[in-house]
């Protein structure tokens, strides 16, 4: 047979996909399966995204500028100066085909092999993915479950910068924790961004679902990283549109901006059908964002209530995005999201979780946890939990 890249063979395969055969054959076995598994959202996408689309009238399906259609990059200034960065020009975003495509952009402009960027984990998973396929090393720092997924000392990530480092990465609100960023966190990493003159990346598709009354910041709020901070963005989370892969860029770094239309150019243009639909997203009232954010917050209290009465269950509470790293009480949590799929099942259903192993650098250090997301109604969150209950009490039986 002839060979395969090292690059290939050593890609991972994504944590939160690669059970998905095993619940397509729950379900031709005619049972209900609770996805708790994939941020997904089921809340209906704004009704000016579905109108557009229903309505587009055009001959040809041509291709878009490489950057980016004017009148979406328009509409992404705008909503970009509501959001109090009135300085930033659609010369500043470049739109990519999802957020991954804008990540995977960035670090190919930033790094060469075996650079290094330093990310908190847990991870979302594909970070390690996208750094595994242009040879960029992971250097992890590490947050636990009995703090709550609380950053160490922001020290510790300096200690980690070596001749070799480019960026440092976070998420925030995060995916997969929920953890959320205070500005004092960011001025520090802020500072040392500048003090080693490296990039800030901030992946920020979550923005708009921090809960409590509390702030988000964003790190284009700091004067001092107009030369070294990155913005990842994205329209799938936002207006639960995740199919038309529609992201973006946000950079004041011109340079960057020059370097990232390179690769954008190559992969020719984002998508046109992807654009119109987010561009008329954007027409929703901001009501629309008021009453997701509202139902997500009312998911998320009955999850991590329903999770922690659950004996030996340990569920931080999570401050934004809509997912929770929760640990289980066994010694292997992949084996027990198989044994869920293969072996299991309660009053006609069964649920399929992440197992968090795979949003680590060292797959030890959750061997014990899931990924939940609670993007399903509030009905089937409860159902859900029950069906999980049962099941923990069944396979430490059998343990």
């Amino acid at each position: 047979m002839p060979k395969f890249s090292s690059r290939g063979l050593n890609m991972p395969e994504s944590p939160i996909r690669k059970l998905a055969p095993y619940a397509v054959k729950v379900k031709e076995k005619g049972l209900h399966v609770y996805h708790l598994n994939i941020g997904q959202p089921d809340i209906k996408s704004p009704q000016t995204a579905i109108d557009v689309l229903k309505n587009i009238d055009l001959d040809i399906f041509a291709y878009t500028p490489s950057e980016g259609n004017f009148d979406y990059k328009e509409t992404l200034k705008e909503y970009y100066h509501s959001l109090g960065f009135e300085d930033l020009t659609r010369d500043n975003f470049i739109i990519t085909n999802g957020g991954s495509e804008a990540l995977s952009f960035t670090l190919s402009c930033l790094c060469d092999n075996e650079d290094e960027i330093i990310v908190p984990e847990p991870f979302y998973a594909n970070y390690y993915s996208f750094a595994e396929s242009i040879g960029v090393t992971i250097v992890p720092i590490v947050s636990t479950i009995d703090t709550g997924f609380s950053l160490p000392d922001i020290e510790k990530f300096e200690e980690l910068i070596t001749s070799k480092t480019r960026a440092i990465l976070i998420t925030n609100p995060s995916n997969p924790t929920g953890y959320l960023y205070s500005k004092e966190e960011l001025q520090k990493l802020a500072d040392i961004a500048v003090k080693h003159d490296i990039f800030l990346i901030s992946d920020e598709v979550y923005r708009e679902y921090v809960y409590d009354g509390l702030p988000f910041h964003s790190v284009l709020e700091f004067p001092e990283l107009k030369e070294n901070v990155i913005v990842i963005d994205s329209e799938s989370k936002r207006y639960s549109l995740c199919g038309i892969r529609c992201g973006f860029l946000v950079s004041r770094n011109k340079k960057f901006l020059e370097i990232a239309l390179k690769f954008a150019q190559a992969r020719l243009s984002p998508s046109l059908i992807g654009q119109i639909i987010a561009n008329a997203a954007h027409k929703q009232p901001i009501s629309y964002i008021e009453n997701v954010k509202k139902e997500y917050s009312e998911r998320r209290d009955l999850l991590v209530k329903l999770l922690n009465e659950i004996p030996g269950v340990v569920c931080p509470k999570p401050k934004g995005s809509f997912y929770c790293t929760v640990e289980l009480p066994v010694e292997n949590a992949e084996d027990f999201c198989l044994w869920m799929l293969k072996d299991f099942e309660y009053e006609n259903g069964t649920v399929m979780l992440t197992p968090a192993q795979g949003f680590y650098s060292n797959q030890e250090h959750g061997k014990r946890q899931v990924r939940l997301a609670y993007v399903i109604n509030k009905d089937d969150i409860t159902q859900s939990i029950k069906i999980i209950k049962k099941g923990l009490e069944k396979y430490n039986t059998l343990q």
